[in-house]
């Protein structure tokens, strides 16, 4: 009975499953390990497994393992579709006054912003691998490669800010205010005008 419910949670979750999802659950942890063992799941980081023919999903894994990172920049206009290249590194926003020495060590592209503005935007998307994660919405996204767009290619800040005005789900009056609390309203216009025109 507690295989078969093992079993459910691995194919709800895309064929990863939590140790603390296990526990919730009433199967016990020498329970599971035997699980694991007897069914060759994989240890993808602590407390996380997941089954030997599930992709490994690093989004998924990154977002597991550092749960307080929020997809960003690159990495949000490829989660969101509006970029057909899987980004070199995945890039992240994290809280000014959070450590980042084990985000970067792990190869990550870490950005930061001050507490009042670190949860504007924030949304959760679905990985390539049907996994969710958390990242900016569309308009954040947006300022947020405005903002940086001297740590950006800028052949990725055209080709999402080109895909954003062509797309049905695009927010204009809220883009402007997030612009506005970013302090980056005027380039924010300029890119407006230009191309809504």
């Amino acid at each position: 009975m507690k295989t078969q419910l093992i079993d459910q949670l691995l194919r709800e979750n895309n064929g990863y499953i939590k140790t603390s999802e296990v526990i919730r659950n009433d199967i016990s942890k020498p329970t599971f390990l035997k699980y694991v063992k007897d069914n060759g799941l994989v240890k993808v980081a602590h407390g996380l497994y997941k089954t030997e023919d599930s992709w490994l999903d690093d989004f998924y894994v990154f977002q597991y393992r550092y749960p307080k990172i929020v997809f960003s920049h690159e990495t949000a206009t490829y989660l969101f579709k509006m970029s057909s290249r899987e980004p070199f590194e995945l890039s992240v926003t994290l809280e000014t006054g959070k450590s980042s020495s084990r985000l970067n060590k792990s190869g990550l592209k870490v950005y930061k912003i001050k507490g009042e503005l670190f949860e504007i935007g924030l949304t959760e998307v679905l990985t390539p691998y049907g996994n969710t994660v958390r990242a900016y919405n569309l308009e954040r996204t947006f300022c947020d490669l405005v903002r940086s767009r001297n740590n950006v290619e800028i052949q990725e800040v055209q080709t999402f800010i080109q895909a954003y005005f062509k797309n049905n789900d695009k927010n204009i009056p809220q883009l402007m205010k997030y612009a506005k609390l970013f302090s980056i309203e005027k380039t924010i216009r300029q890119y407006t005008e230009v191309l809504l025109t």
